[in-house]
């Protein structure tokens, strides 16, 4: 077996996996983000209304819509 057909077996496979993550999570629209801190929290995991504050530094966060059609706030 050659290289090729092996990598090319690899990307079959993996475009074949029935297995798209834990559908029973709630859609996200997007992610709460602290600049300076790196910090992430995804819409669905926030408690209240208005965005939250930072949990390193107190700052208030800032939100930022999704790119993707898979509901992932990545």
């Amino acid at each position: 077996m050659s290289i090729l057909t092996t990598v090319k077996e690899v990307l079959q496979a993996s475009t074949q996996s029935a297995n798209r993550g834990d559908v029973t999570e709630e859609m996200s629209n997007g992610a709460y983000w602290c600049d300076d801190c790196d910090e992430r929290i995804r819409d669905v995991d926030v408690e209240g209304e208005g965005p939250p504050d930072c949990p390193t530094c107190g700052d208030e966060m800032r939100f930022e819509r999704s790119q993707g059609s898979t509901g992932c706030a990545c």
